[in-house]
């Protein structure tokens, strides 16, 4: 009789020393058990809860999917785990300290089955208190998405880069293929950059880009175009969907805007005085070979073309 005790003694010592909550219910669901971390997270004193039926202590849940666990339990001997997805915070916990108008810990909860020669089935709810690790989880989320957008984002004008143009061109051109919808694109470039460099300085050289491309940028409504810092002062529109007389369309009233904006510019060397764009199109159309280096190339020369014959103009050119 004193082992026996002894080990009863025991097993109260761990499992109030343990750091999770342990609840025990009978077959009637009232409360048999309630270790010292329940005591200390919910600041209910065991002598409050014993002995009283589970859903009179937490009404709360009833008819929630704590309910339907403890029933496959102690009917059906189903071991249950609470999706912490569905079920993040549903016992009213808190850290030492905290009050009812903070926010509830998160939490993990297990339900599982008691079975004890001579005595009808009880049992255990088990709840850790996974906060911290939640709240790592989220860090490390936010952080690879801080990661992604620096990957494919241009630290300067904030739009995509050259590895999301590279990365984006190659999928629309695979999506041009299933479809057989034509795909465009653009390569704009801002006329006499250099020259405004160095006449204004490159930190006003800089904020003239980052105008720029905000303004370009917002011209682009729909969310499967986009628009990429192709490299310098030189960026390329990619417009899936879209026929060269919709591309030569939209590179046109993206040149009377970019002129529009009048941003001064006294090194152009013409007539103007602010700061335009020259932009190259170029479409595959259906039925073409899919080849990116051969839209690439088509939009280049067509920039080129603009370039060389004035600039402030939008041409196109066959892939």
């Amino acid at each position: 009789m004193p082992e026996v005790l002894h080990r009863l003694s025991l097993l109260e010592s761990i499992i109030g020393a343990i750091n999770l909550g342990a609840i025990v219910l009978d077959e009637n669901r009232s409360i048999v058990l309630w270790n010292g971390w329940m005591a200390r997270h919910s600041d209910w004193p065991a002598a409050t809860v014993l002995g009283r039926d589970f859903f009179e202590v937490f009404p709360e849940l009833q008819h929630k999917r704590i309910e339907s666990a403890i029933t496959q339990a102690l009917r059906d001997n189903f071991q249950s785990l609470l999706s912490q997805t569905l079920h993040k915070s549903p016992f009213p916990l808190y850290s030492p300290g905290a009050t009812e108008s903070e926010e509830r810990m998160q939490q993990a909860v297990a339900v599982t089955p008691i079975n004890l020669p001579g005595v009808p089935r009880h049992c255990l709810i088990q709840i850790n208190d996974v906060t911290i690790a939640v709240g790592r989880e989220k860090l490390l989320r936010e952080q690879t998405l801080v990661l992604r957008s620096q990957t494919f984002s241009d630290g300067l004008t904030g739009v995509a880069n050259r590895r999301q143009f590279d990365v984006t061109i190659e999928k629309e051109m695979r999506r041009a293929m299933r479809t057989g919808n034509p795909l465009s694109l653009l390569m704009i470039d801002i006329d006499h950059f250099k020259d405004y460099n160095d006449h204004y300085g490159h930190q006003q050289g800089d904020a003239c880009l980052i105008q720029v491309t905000a303004e370009l940028a917002a011209m682009l409504k729909r969310p499967t175009d986009l628009l990429a810092r192709y490299g310098g002062e030189e960026f390329a529109a990619i417009l899936p969907d879209t026929s060269q007389a919709q591309a030569l369309q939209m590179g046109e009233a993206i040149r009377r805007h970019a002129a529009g904006l009048r941003i001064p510019h006294e090194k152009t060397g013409d007539l103007l005085k602010h700061i335009t764009v020259s932009i190259g199109a170029a479409t595959q159309n259906p039925g073409q070979p899919l080849e990116i280096a051969a839209l690439i190339g088509a939009a280049d020369r067509a920039l080129y073309l603009s370039k060389r014959t004035g600039r402030n103009r939008v041409t196109a050119q066959p892939v």
